[in-house]
């Protein structure tokens, strides 16, 4: 059976890969998307096992040490991870999964799972992006420029990458991304079964 694809998206802040992602999993029914662990309490109207899985610290601690995370962080004094075993099962059964991530955390799968396909999503402007950080209207002046100062070192990040794609229209990225899963379906490396059966014949 044909591995399924681990599809890695990120982008700094305002870029829009939160709308791309929910736009491509409405479109692709067939994709799943990685559920992340979390030491954090549940808010009104999350699911474990839908919208997390919800673990206590000790827990948590201890899949770190027995390595069972793709990636894993603290913030605000919280563990955050992406559970291998989840995401690992699903690649085996030849099902396709969506990794939405910040950068930090896509550059330490990368390390773990190289055949992933790590994708980028930029700004179509840095002026554009500023645009969108402060319409969003949630965040003090101060706090705006220190985002937009972040996003802007963040983008140096794209050469890591397998992919850049531009969020210019929301479908347009959508295309692009899903354009790239065709084509990386079809990478030889990919096929090396269907490849030995050929040659059997």
């Amino acid at each position: 059976m044909k591995k399924g694809l681990l599809i890695v998206v990120s982008g700094p802040s305002g870029a829009g890969k939160g709308t791309i992602c929910k736009e491509l999993l409405k479109q692709r029914k067939d994709l799943n998307i990685s559920i992340s662990a979390t030491t954090r309490e549940p808010r009104k109207g999350e699911v474990d096992g839908v919208n997390y899985f919800f673990l206590g610290k000790n827990k948590f601690k201890e899949m770190i040490k027995s390595n069972e995370f793709l990636e894993h962080a603290s913030v605000y004094d919280n563990f955050y991870g992406t559970p291998k075993k989840y995401v690992m099962d699903k690649l085996e059964k030849g099902e396709d999964v969506l990794l939405e991530i910040d950068i930090q955390g896509a550059l330490k799968v990368k390390d773990i799972y190289p055949e992933g396909v790590f994708i980028f999503i930029l700004p179509p402007s840095m002026e554009e992006l500023k645009n969108r950080i402060v319409n969003r209207g949630t965040e003090t002046k101060e706090a705006i420029l220190k985002r937009f100062n972040s996003a802007y070192k963040e983008i140096n990040f794209v050469f890591k990458y397998d992919y850049g794609v531009v969020n210019d229209k929301v479908q347009s990225a959508v295309d692009n991304i899903k354009a790239i899963m065709k084509a990386e379906k079809c990478r030889v490396n990919r096929q090396k079964e269907l490849i030995k059966k050929i040659e059997e014949v």
